[in-house]
C-alpha cells in the first residue's frame, strides 16, 4: 500500500491508517507501514512454543517475517480465528507484521489532534487519542508492543557496554519522548553513561514550553541551563520535526544542538530531519551510538 505521505518536514501533520481490531478503532503512523496485505492463504507456520502474543511466521515477498496477533496483545484473550488482514511494518531496524481485522483508510491529521491519554504509565499500549467525526481513534505502542516480546529490539542498558562510562554530569539534557517506556530507559541508561542533569518532557510542546521560558529568562545565557535536547518524533501536541524547526528558527534558540532519536529515522526518511536542521537523527535504539554523537556535538 502507498500513499502521498512525505508531507512537508514540520508543518505539525501526519498520516495515520485507520484499524479495526475487536471493534475497536486504532491508529498507525503511515510512515511505519511497509505495506498491508491478506492473511497469507498459504497459511502461518507456527513456531515451538511461542508467546501467545506470537501467531507464528508469514513469508512475504521472500522475506520470513514474525507476526504479532495484535487481538490477544490488546485484549489478553486468545481467539481460533486470525485476522483477515496484516499491517507490515519497518521500524527500529527491523520489521515486523500485526494481524488486524481490517482497515478503515488513511487519515491526514495534524499532532495537536492526539490527546494524551488518561493512563500515561510505562505499561500502557496507548500513547494518544484521536478524536475524528465523533469517532475515537487509539495511537498504538508498536515499539513498546515489539519491545515487551524482545527486549533486544529495543532501548536497554546491555547495549551500553560499548560505552565507557565517565563523568559526564556537568551536562544538561532535555529529553522528550511520549513513551513512558522510553523515557524510563534512556534516564537509566544515560544515567549509567555519567549523564546527571536530565530534565524529560512528554510531549514537545512540554519542552518547547521550557525552552521559551529560558529564553524570556536568560535570553543568549538560556544555555546554562541546557546545553542539548534529545527528541522523538511522533508526541501528541507537538512532533519533534515541528519542534526542531521551531527551535532553529529560533534567534537565540537555534544555537542549541538538537538530536532527533526516533524509530523513524531511516535512509529514505533522513531528509526531513535535515530539513528543519536537525543537527543529527540517530534510529532507535542505537543508545550508544547517542552517547557518542552528544559528546561529538558537545566537544567532549
Amino acid at each position: 500500500m502507498k500513499t502521498n505521505i512525505l508531507l512537508e518536514s514540520g508543518t505539525g501533520e501526519l498520516e495515520i491508517i485507520d484499524f479495526v481490531v475487536n471493534n475497536t478503532h486504532y491508529a498507525i503512523n503511515v510512515v511505519k507501514v511497509k505495506e498491508i496485505i491478506k492473511t497469507p492463504s498459504s497459511g502461518i507456520t507456527k513456531l515451538p512454543d511461542p508467546k501467545p502474543e506470537i501467531a507464528g511466521l508469514i513469508l512475504c515477498r521472500d522475506e520470513i517475517i514474525t507476526l504479532i496477533d495484535l487481538k490477544y496483545t490488546l485484549t489478553r484473550q486468545k481467539t481460533e480465528n486470525i485476522g483477515s488482514k496484516v499491517i507490515i511494518c519497518e521500524f527500529n531496524k527491523i520489521k515486523v507484521a500485526f494481524s488486524i481485522d481490517d482497515v478503515i483508510g488513511v487519515r491526514r491529521i495534524k499532532w495537536d489532534q492526539i490527546k494524551k491519554p488518561d493512563d500515561l504509565s510505562e505499561n500502557s499500549l496507548a500513547v494518544g487519542n484521536i478524536l475524528l467525526n465523533d469517532k475515537v481513534i487509539i495511537m498504538l505502542d508498536f515499539e513498546k508492543i515489539v519491545t515487551d516480546l524482545s527486549p533486544s529490539t529495543g532501548i536497554s542498558e546491555d547495549r551500553l557496554v560499548k560505552v565507557d562510562y565517565k563523568d559526564r554530569s556537568d551536562i544538561k539534557l532535555i529529553l522528550a519522548d511520549d513513551s513512558a517506556l522510553i523515557r524510563k530507559l534512556l534516564k537509566e541508561t544515560l544515567t549509567k553513561a555519567g549523564f546527571k542533569n536530565l530534565n524529560v518532557f512528554d510531549d514537545g510542546k512540554q519542552a518547547l514550553d521550557f525552552l521559551e521560558g529560558l529564553v524570556d529568562k536568560k535570553g543568549e545565557n538560556f544555555n546554562e541551563d541546557v546545553q542539548l535536547l534529545i527528541t522523538d518524533i511522533e508526541m501528541p501536541q507537538l512532533d519533534g520535526l515541528t519542534l526542531t524547526r521551531k527551535i532553529k528558527e529560533n534567534e537565540i534558540l537555534k544555537k542549541l544542538p538538537v538530536i532527533i532519536f526516533s524509530s523513524l529515522i531511516t535512509d529514505d526518511l533522513k531528509h526531513k530531519g535535515r530539513s528543519v536542521k536537525a543537527d543529527a537523527q540517530l534510529s532507535k535504539p542505537e543508545i550508544e551510538e547517542l552517547v557518542e554523537t552528544i559528546d561529538k556535538l558537545l566537544n567532549r
